[in-house]
């Protein structure tokens, strides 16, 4: 599957899931991926700003896609 596509696809199930989840769950939202397609995927996003990825106290990573017309504000809100 070409990294645009396995973006596209991470994207999505984030959006769709609408909340915050530990990043390992990501990978059951897109089972046909595997983790490193879900990790390159989740690094691309969160470098372009698309999806917020915080360290909660359990150290734990959670992500979150961000509002396309807020995405500049929530990133800054959220992931400072």
């Amino acid at each position: 599957m070409a990294i645009e596509a396995v973006i596209s696809r991470v994207h999505g199930a984030l959006e769709k899931l609408g909340t915050d989840c530990p990043m390992e769950e990501v990978v059951t939202l897109c089972p046909e991926l595997t983790w490193n397609q879900v990790f390159l995927a989740i690094d691309y996003l969160s470098r372009t700003r698309q999806i917020c990825v915080t360290l909660d106290t359990g150290r734990t990573y959670r992500v979150q896609a961000t509002r396309a017309a807020t995405a500049e504000a929530s990133y800054v809100s959220r992931c400072a």
